[in-house]
């Protein structure tokens, strides 16, 4: 029986893709519900599934641009598995004992069943830290079925290794430099639109940027001192990300403004706050969205988080996943910046960019001490914003990110608070 593979709808707004990659060759077998390929929209990365087990028949060439509906390939569930496939999972892996004929002996110093693999000091510690022995890895080496392709890639890398030439000026083996090829890839349908999003951002925006910082002290000693105790009961460790987005929410009652939006000649108030975690992935940025974050708690938060981005990355988000946002967060600190001017995320009025953690000497009651300072800058579209909100918002947030407690009090101070002054 000959299945047809459609091209699912990412969306209703959506009526083109492009097929980013084919996961399987042309004619091979495929199980049934294994992913096949993946396929960019103009939003987001979905992969297409087998709907049976069969020989497939790829009829539309990897980077081409198709309608939603199209038939990309079709399924023979008449198909005969080849006997590799026929294997159980239980006999995939040889038993301790066994001798496999196909198997690559590893070298070995002394006696033949004693393997001393060269381990790296990192790798000795990435062991200790998953509480594994290099008897545990020795043991895994030697039971592993080496295949074709662990063969071929070995034989590449060392074949790439004798083709660069070894002299005082080139003591690497980096295939960097010395030729003048160019290589040229096909934007993928979520790059263009992304690209074609942030030139509309600038051209259609008064957007400006304002910058203040953070002393990181209080929180890193919450962290240091519950982290523990966090992760055990929560199931997820205790990250920043949550007191951000938790003090950003409170200001956001503040500063209503700042999570407001253009809608023609209408301003937009949102009495609720979703708030986009910016996420970077190899297919582009994307940015989920934390569904009415202002009544979640730092675990809530954490969780959340942490689901979104892992699906993100492995191109399992949803297009609800990433529909609305009225704030969005980014942190490029991960990568080792100090100090930037986010772009907004448009239709949103306002972004707050994160950087990195350094220790730097400030005056704290008229003496210099070295404290951990994150720089903060807030971009905003001024047709919407306020230089005065946009500066009093984030000096809340700074405020409520160096005493957290007032985050319990709508940013106020707790004293203050209980006086009721």
């Amino acid at each position: 029986m000959i299945i047809e593979i459609k091209v699912p709808s990412p969306g209703e707004s959506i009526s083109e893709v492009q097929l980013a990659s084919w996961l399987v060759d042309n004619g091979s077998y495929v199980e049934k519900d294994q992913e096949i390929a993946e396929i960019d929209s103009d939003k987001a990365t979905l992969s297409i599934s087998a709907e049976e087990s069969g020989t497939i028949t790829i009829l539309v060439e990897q980077g081409e641009t198709i309608e939603v509906g199209s038939i990309v390939a079709k399924i023979d569930s008449d198909g005969k598995a080849p006997a590799s496939k026929a294997v159980t999972k239980a006999e995939s892996v040889p038993a301790p004992a066994a001798k496999k004929a196909e198997e690559i002996p590893l070298k070995t110093e002394g006696s033949s069943d004693q393997i001393k693999p060269h381990l790296s000091p990192l790798a000795k510690k990435l062991l200790e830290a998953s509480q594994l022995s290099e008897n545990d890895f020795i043991e895994f080496i030697r039971n592993y079925r080496f295949s074709k392709s662990d063969v071929a890639y070995v034989l590449e890398q060392k074949n790439k290794a004798k083709d660069v030439p070894s002299s005082p000026l080139n003591p690497s083996s980096s295939s960097w430099g010395g030729s003048r090829d160019t290589e040229r890839k096909k934007m993928s349908t979520l790059r263009l639109k992304l690209a074609e999003r942030l030139v509309s951002v600038k051209n259609d925006t008064a957007m400006l940027t304002t910058f203040n910082e953070v002393n990181m002290t209080p929180i890193m000693k919450i962290r240091q001192q519950h982290k523990e105790i966090f992760k055990e009961k929560h199931g997820v460790s205790l990250g920043f990300m949550s007191f951000f987005t938790k003090a950003i929410t409170e200001a956001l009652q503040l500063f209503p403004q700042v999570n407001a939006q253009i809608n023609g000649n209408e301003l937009v108030f949102h009495k609720y706050a979703d708030i986009g975690i910016a996420v970077s992935t190899p297919k582009g940025l994307m940015v989920p969205v934390l569904r009415n974050a202002e009544r979640m708690s730092l675990a809530e938060i954490e969780l959340k988080i942490k689901g979104l981005a892992t699906r993100a990355r492995e191109n399992k988000i949803t297009l609800d996943d990433m529909k609305g946002g009225t704030f969005t967060i980014t942190n490029g600190g991960v990568f080792g910046s100090m100090l930037s001017t986010p772009i907004l995320n448009p239709p949103q009025s306002a972004i707050l960019g994160m950087h990195n953690i350094v220790d730097r000497p400030v005056a704290v009651n008229g003496q210099v001490e070295i404290h951990p300072i994150m720089y903060l800058a807030l971009s905003y579209d001024h047709r919407v914003i306020d230089g005065r909100e946009s500066v009093n918002f984030l000096v809340k947030v700074k405020e409520m990110l160096e005493n957290p407690a007032k985050m319990l009090f709508a940013g106020s101070d707790p004293v203050n608070k209980l006086l009721g002054i």
